[in-house]
């Protein structure tokens, strides 16, 4: 797909990933739709561009999603709730917007006659923890978390609605994403947020776990791909770097960033309960079809993402109750 004039729509398009995509749209030509209720996404995030429309407004909604989404040729499906400590607490909304707000999404972009293509973001979530390595699409699929077990129902959904009625959809996979305008508490940001609060001990949950982390510029290239390749309609894709990190050593490299001395120490209140031990990509399939590969090193990557965080601090506020507070 030539994006040149073309129109596109993304969902969550104000968040974390969904504006590194908006962003690199608009860089191609495209004319871009965002929609986003800005629960988590931020309008200052938006690049300022006459390519650019922004509606804010809810995925469930049939009549707004019918009359929005009619104009457009691509898709780009990000919206969801997206911070799994939330979904224990509030596991009906997590449904509801993760897998009836998709296959409202993707029933609506059936019945449209211009919709050419519809990229689903899914979550490497949705495996588990590593049964083997490195983890490729046929891996088992065995959520540990609400907020997975919705996310792999809406990629069923995408899934057998594309097989039904023969329309063209692809479901991205993409492990850890980090990077500039983070919009919730991930490891990274949480760690570098204790870090410029003037921490002289880092309190973190299960630091002997591994994380696959591919910087958000990449992450959002792949979706960016998938929309325009041929080859991947139909197809499940993980978009991951390929490899792992425990998060103590994760810890260990950003702290290195602060030049300061920091004590990394174990706080057994902050792991979630039935966590992911090990995540890692096996990303042939994306460097096959999508001919699309990570570019960005995690130490860049890292150094991008701190100095970023030290120029905008954040105080993290939800719509949900984070599971480590007490009220």
């Amino acid at each position: 797909m030539n994006f040149k004039d073309r129109r596109i729509l993304v969902t969550g398009g104000a968040g974390f990933i969904g504006s590194e995509v908006t962003l690199q749209l608009i860089k191609l030509g495209a004319n871009v739709t965002v929609l986003d209720n800005f629960s988590s996404g931020k309008r200052k995030y938006l690049p300022k561009s006459n390519k650019l429309r922004i509606v804010k407004g809810d995925i469930r909604k049939k009549e707004l999603v019918r009359r929005i989404i009619k104009d457009h040729e691509g898709v780009i499906h990000l919206a969801a709730l997206p911070f799994i400590p939330d979904s224990f607490f509030y596991p009906g909304e997590f449904f509801d917007v993760n897998t009836n707000g998709t296959v409202n999404m993707l029933w609506n972009a059936i019945k449209t006659k211009t919709v050419e293509t519809f990229v689903h973001i899914s979550t490497s979530e949705v495996y588990g923890s590593a049964q083997f390595v490195p983890m490729d699409e046929n891996h088992p699929t065995t959520p540990h978390s609400t907020y997975a077990v919705s996310k792999l129902a809406g990629d069923r959904a995408v899934f057998t609605l594309h097989k039904e009625n023969g329309f063209p959809a692809v479901v991205i996979r993409p492990f850890n994403s980090y990077g500039p305008r983070f919009t919730e508490p991930y490891i990274i940001p949480e760690i570098i947020n204790q870090i410029i609060r003037g921490t002289k001990e880092l309190t973190l949950g299960n630091i002997h776990s591994s994380r696959d982390f591919t910087f958000v510029e990449d992450t959002a290239n792949s979706m960016i791909k998938a929309l325009q390749e041929k080859k991947a309609v139909g197809e499940i894709i993980n978009v991951g770097s390929g490899n792992e990190i425990q998060i103590k050593n994760l810890a260990s490299k950003i702290t290195k960033l602060s030049k300061r001395k920091i004590k990394i120490r174990y706080d057994e209140s902050r792991e979630r309960p039935y966590d992911v031990n090990r995540l890692i990509c096996n990303n042939k399939k994306a460097r096959k079809i999508l001919k699309w590969k990570p570019k960005i090193s995690m130490d860049k990557g890292l150094l991008f993402t701190y100095k970023w965080a030290k120029k905008n601090p954040i105080k993290f506020s939800a719509p949900f109750k984070r599971w480590y507070y007490k009220n």
